[in-house]
């Protein structure tokens, strides 16, 4: 310990080492303990004698570090004066003001001890050390605000309600409180009253508990001063939030900025410490330093918040626990409404100012004198008051809500007492406007955290609102415009709580008490709806912002229990029951209100209306069913019709379904036999009661054939379906617009669809698609407007547009035929407007389309009837039949996989035969598919000799209707020695809808047409194709149109000359040449006799010329033949005869070369000696620029003895043999030999 009291500092110590011999005893203790131990000690002792016989070692040192641990000694000397200050009473002053440069260590480890100091220099002399007792007391308080000394708080706390025993330091505390207060507006530098604002909690704590023990030793005297006192304080801290609110200007200084020494201020002494000696010196408060001999250096530009009203606003909501130790509940209310009605109204005063402001509402409404009645019947409005001049101006929303949420929370807990329904009195005409006008506002932004804070209020104001609140708020209304005002915000915002995503995706709960709370305000709005805005104050804004909801409401994702398990569908019915159905309810009520203003909704509601409908809920469905028989009803009779309720149900079921909606119920919807639901009666019921069923009964069954149509649509779209499927749905639907309702934007769409369909799946008869909306234009000037993906133009310029791009798509497809005729319009256009540039690109053009016809190969496709039978198949399909275009090379075989593919559920049939009833409506899918053949309309371009077979390939299988397929039968018995007299042709021919190919590559069969075909028909039928064959293969020879050797001419003639199956065409002269069948059939003589003019025709002597051979190859197939009747392939066999009848014995030798000199030189001989001897010989021979050797014989002697030799060489570029002997049917021998090349051979 040092003199003055205080402890060694913390440091390190030198301490003198001394030396001493080993054996000196210390016989004398004193001495050595009186000998210095420091440097410090060393000065201060008197002279040492040098006979000690301690001796210090100077090179010898020992180093001590030491550290103060206690809580009664201390190393401060102002902290030990403050301590001891009795000791030194003349200097108490000097000492409290020096309080200050105590560490706050010191200060917190004698915390207690420092407090009963100051107290009991206070108790020493109230009036003069009380002010520097206050400011000290300040600055404790504020020290453990630092979050150094936070947690010395609960210390303080235990001291005041323990150890305090200041009984009168509340009169003392609080006058200086309310002084300093009273001078805020005076002095310039406020820090030292800002920090006083700062402790106001702990100096409450201070002035309560003084208060109590003043009052337990005197048993409550001086009561009614203690009360006046406070009150007087109040009003100073009124007085002080009042500054901001004027209109004066707040001065403050600048950074850095100091005051001038005041008149009265003693050098040395802070001003704080002038200040707090005045009145102890019994002097006028001095003037604020500064104010007179110092220049302003203060920024005066704008009114700016007061840091002394933020520190008192901090503070204030923490001393309502003190007061109401003394004072009632609303007393303190009375304290805390006049103090935060003194704050300023205006929310201009700066952001931090109403920050700050807010807050201490908010910790308001968070205290505990909030959860009383009694205190909130007091403090609501004000609370309230400030919240929507904040909402009014969209300032501090965030903080705004939160004071909300917490208000809404204390009065759901207090649900049960009578006085919250006053409460929620007050909040509904306080706050709903502003709370509807700032939830538009927010959503509005496309993101804002604040929306869902304020939709939580708004539910939770909504929620504790009661029919006698709502009749109130109607009755509040002081005009209509202000009612009808009110009805659109909340029918607005209802409606964008539907729309926008405010809660989260999960939030289930809080979504379904959302819908709940709208249903219930729904209810109770209505009556006055109907009641201000319906007979002469009709407002059709009002009533068509309710109808709307009403809509949104009832397809809101979230009330579709349908897509709930059991389980939570139950708990939800349970609870709130079928929200839907009540709404639907409240809506078919409010229709039924509006008498003959339901004509104002027509067409315009029917959409939404039937968006309803699309609700998988047969209630609901069947409650909407009366409104559509309304509209048609007042439709009707206001125009004579009810064409707009038509086209607009029409227009919206096709775009609500094709989203995706309705179910396979909502097809019986419209049914003609639908039963009963419920109360009310099915449409078509109700509209056969009416003078106008006739019409209203077709148009019901329109729309059903229509929704069957549509669903089919939107299931092929929404699932995994394959492209011929997908075109299939789009092209039933576009002929449904356009043959049954006569939709024409509806079927331009439906065009559009289909084309891109087709594109996708690289079909570019997708031309023909478009043609259907080329053909709805004319060439006219008329403005057409925009529509899809076409601009606003003239009809003139969207169909010359339509024209080029179908002209492309024909070009590559290959359909060059189709395109000739667009090209000849739109050159006939351009001529007539003299614009040759287009002109001549055009007929470049078609030049270049008959360039392709003549030069580029073309396959044939083969073409199949396709029966779709049983119930499981779609509608467009069900119980019908159609032909189908194949693909390119694509066969029966491979097409039947496909269709298989398709319908993977189907079973294929294995006969042709029609199926009976009991398939057709079976449970199952049934594929009947065969080969048919097309039957050509343009019978005179493929009889003509000189047309190219190319141009008749495209006629045999483009734009025919009529397709047919054979089935051999036998009639009678079956002859066993020639079958032919007894087998017959059943002939079906197909007639389509429409040509193949077309805006589709199937077509449903409209028409069937059966005959059938006798033995001997058929037999002229085969022969006379077969005539047909050789003439186009002589043709195209002739007209060099094959080129390449003659092969495929050579085994066509040798399948005529020698028919080596089934004994040829010799069968049918034995079965109709007979004199026996002659005799018996008499009507049968003009066809016998053509029969045998046709044979004669074979055998009739051709010239040809021979092309160059130059290799290539040629078609084998029939033109035309049946391809699943084998009889009519029989047929290919020698010419028959009669040896009764001797036909013309003919020698037939033709040598036919364009140059004798040179190659090629061909030989062909026939030599027929009668009809049952035949021999034929054939030789081909090319030199150039390969050499080809071919050669054939034939000799027929009898149908059972034939023989047959057939040789063929090929050398360049490479090396080929073939050999082939045929003795007879029962023997053959066959050789062929092919090398890749010479170097191989």
């Amino acid at each position: 310990m040092r003199e003055d009291g205080t402890t060694l500092s913390d440091e390190s110590h030198d301490l003198y080492v001394y030396k001493c011999d080993e054996n000196t005893t210390f016989s004398n203790h004193a001495l050595y303990l009186g000998l210095p131990c420091c440097k410090e000690d060393f000065n201060s002792c008197p002279s040492i004698p040098s006979s000690l016989i301690f001796q210090r070692s100077t090179k010898e040192n020992f180093w001590i570090s030491t550290q103060l641990s206690s809580t009664k000694l201390t190393q401060n000397v102002d902290l030990l004066a403050l301590l001891k200050w009795k000791a030194h009473p003349e200097r108490v002053m000097d000492i409290l003001g020096r309080l200050r440069h105590v560490s706050g260590e010191e200060i917190v480890k004698f915390l207690q001890d420092i407090l009963d100091t100051l107290f009991s220099i206070l108790d020493d002399n109230t009036d003069k050390y009380g002010p520097l007792v206050f400011q000290s007391l300040v600055f404790i308080i504020n020290l453990l605000r630092d979050s150094k000394y936070y947690h010395f708080r609960p210390v303080m706390d235990t001291y005041i309600q323990k150890h305090f025993a200041g009984a009168l330091a509340y009169k003392e505390l609080i006058r200086c409180l309310k002084w300093y207060m009273d001078r805020s507006a005076e002095v310039v530098r406020q820090d030292h009253i800002q920090e006083a604002m700062r402790a106001l909690e702990y100096l409450f704590k201070f002035i309560i508990q003084s208060r109590i023990l003043y009052s337990r030793a005197t048993c409550g005297m001086e009561e009614e001063q203690f009360r006046t006192s406070v009150q007087e304080l109040f009003q100073s801290i009124r007085f002080v939030l009042s500054l901001d609110s004027r209109n004066s200007e707040t001065l403050i200084f600048t950074q850095g900025s100091q005051p001038c020494p005041g008149p009265n201020q003693a050098p040395g002494v802070g001003p704080a410490a002038s200040l707090a000696l005045a009145p102890a010196l019994g002097q006028a408060p001095p003037p604020a330093p500064g104010q007179a001999n110092c220049p302003p250096a203060w920024s005066s530009s704008a009114p700016r918040p007061s840091p002394l009203s933020a520190a008192l606003l901090n503070s204030f909501p923490a001393i309502f626990d003190e007061l109401l130790q003394m004072f009632t509940v609303q007393e303190v209310a009375e304290f805390v409404r006049g103090t935060l009605g003194s704050m300023p109204s205006t929310v201009h005063m700066g952001q931090s100012m109403d920050v700050v402001k807010l807050q201490s509402i908010a910790r308001t409404v968070d205290s505990r004198l909030f959860s009383f009645p009694e205190s909130r019947r007091i403090l609501l409005p004000v609370v309230l008051h400030h919240i929507h001049l904040h909402l009014r101006q969209q300032k501090e929303l965030l903080i705004c809500s939160g004071i909300l949420s917490s208000i809404f929370s204390i009065i759901k807990s207090s649900s049960m007492d009578t006085s919250v329904q006053e409460e929620v009195e007050v909040m509904v005409e306080s706050l709903l406007d502003v709370l509807l006008q700032t939830l538009l506002s927010i959503m509005s932004k496309s993101q804002s955290q604040e929306a869902g804070e304020y939709v939580s209020c708004l539910l939770s104001l909504l929620r504790q609102m009661t029919d006698v609140h709502f009749q109130h708020l109607m009755e509040n209304f002081q005009s209509k415009e202000e009612l009808k005002e009110f009805f659109l915000k909340v029918l607005s915002v209802f409606r964008n709580l539907m729309k926008l995503s405010i809660f989260p995706r999960d939030w289930n709960v809080m979504r379904l008490l959302t819908s709940n709370i709208i249903l219930t305000t729904a209810q109770y709005l209505s009556p006055a709806l109907h009641k201000n805005f319906t007979e002469a104050e009709f407002d059709f804004k009002v009533w068509n912002s309710y109808f709307s909801l009403s809509v949104l409401y009832i397809n809101q994702p979230s009330l579709q229990l349908e897509s709930l398990s059991p389980a939570k569908r139950n708990k939800v019915l349970d609870k709130y029951g079928d929200m839907r159905v009540m709404m639907t309810y409240e809506l078919f009520s409010m229709w039924q209100k509006l008498g003959e203003n339901k004509i104002h909704f027509i067409p315009g509601m029917i959409g939404p209306f039937l968006g309803v409908t699309l609700v998988p809920q047969v209630e609901v469905r069947n409650i909407m069913i009366p409104i559509f028989h309304d509209m048609m009803d007042w439709e009707q009779r206001k125009n004579g019709n009810f064409k707009q309720v038509e086209a607009e149900l029409i227009d919206k079921l096709d775009s609500l379904v094709s989203e995706g909606k309705g179910d396979e119920n909502y097809r019986e919807l419209f049914g003609l036999l639908t039963q009963l639901f419920g109360p009310y009666p099915s449409l078509l019921e109700k509209i056969e009661q009416e003078t106008w069923r006739e019409t209203g009964v077709s148009f019901v069954t329109s729309v059903t054939r229509l929704m069957e149509r549509l669903l089919d649509y939107r299931d092929c779209m929404k699932g995994d379906e394959t492209e011929n499927k997908k075109i299939g749905y789009t092209v039933n639907l576009l002929n449904f617009y356009k043959s049954e309702i006569n939709k024409e934007e509806m079927y331009i769409r439906y065009i559009h669809k289909l084309c891109d369909m087709h594109l996708q799946a690289e079909n570019y008869t997708a031309a023909f698609t478009l043609l259907l909306y080329w053909e709805l234009l004319n060439w006219e000037e008329k403005l057409l407007k925009e529509f899809l993906h076409y601009p606003t133009q003239t009809e003139w310029s969207r169909k010359e547009a339509l024209s080029r791009k179908v002209i492309h798509y024909f070009n590559k497809g290959k359909c060059w035929e189709f395109g000739v005729p667009l090209c000849r319009d739109l050159a006939f256009q351009y001529e007539s407007l003299y614009d040759y540039q287009s002109l001549s690109w055009i007929r470049k053009m078609e030049a270049a389309y008959y360039d392709n016809i003549m030069e580029q190969q073309r396959l044939e496709p083969e073409f199949f009837r396709v029966g779709f039978y049983g119930r499981k198949f779609p509608f467009f399909l069900r119980n019908k039949e159609f032909v189908c275009r194949g693909h390119d090379y694509e066969r029966l075989e491979a097409f039947q996989q496909r269709m298989l593919g398709e319908f993977p559920q189907a079973i294929a049939m294995q006969h042709p035969n029609q199926p009976d009833e009991a398939i057709l409506q079976c449970d199952s899918q049934y594929l009947q598919i065969y080969a048919v053949t097309p039957v050509p309309d343009s019978v005179g371009v493929l009889q003509m000799d000189r047309v190219p077979d190319r141009i008749k390939s495209f006629y045999r299988v483009n734009n025919v209707r009529r397709y047919r397929y054979d089935r051999p039968f036998h009639k009678g018995p079956k002859d066993r020695d020639n079958e032919f007299k007894s087998l017959w042709i059943e002939r079906t021919t197909l007639i389509l809808t429409h040509p193949l190919p077309g805006i589709s590559r199937w077509f449903e069969v409209q028409k069937r047409e059966l005959v059938e075909v006798s033995p001997l028909e058929n037999a002229v039928s085969v022969v006379e194709n077969k005539n047909q064959e050789l003439r186009t293969l002589i043709s195209q020879y002739q007209h060099k149109q094959l080129q390449g050797n003659i092969n495929l001419l050579s085994m066509t003639l040798n399948g005529v000359i020698d028919a080596a199956v089934n004994g040829g065409i010799a069968r049918y002269q034995e079965a109709f040449f007979d004199k026996e069948y002659i005799t018996s059939h008499p009507e049968d003589t003009e066809k016998i006799t053509q029969l045998k003019d046709l044979m004669q025709e074979q055998v009739r002597p051709r010239q040809h010329r021979r092309p160059r051979a130059r290799g290539g190859s040629g078609r084998t197939r029939e033109a035309g033949a049946p391809r699943d009747a084998s009889p009519p392939q029989e047929a290919d066999r020698s010419v028959p005869h009669d040896e009764e009848q001797p036909l013309q014995h003919t020698l037939l030798l033709t040598v036919t070369t364009s140059d004798l000199i040179t190659p090629p030189l061909s030989v062909c001989l026939s030599l027929s000696l009668s009809l049952s001897v035949c021999l034929s010989l054939s030789l081909s021979v090319s030199v150039s620029p390969s050499l080809c050797l071919s050669l054939s014989l034939s000799v027929s002697v009898s149908p059972s003895l034939s023989l047959s030799l057939s040789l063929s060489v090929s050398v360049s570029p490479s090396l080929c043999l073939s050999l082939s002997l045929s003795v007879s049917p029962s023997l053959s021998l066959s050789l062929s030999l092919s090398l890749s090349s010479l170097s191989h051979a």
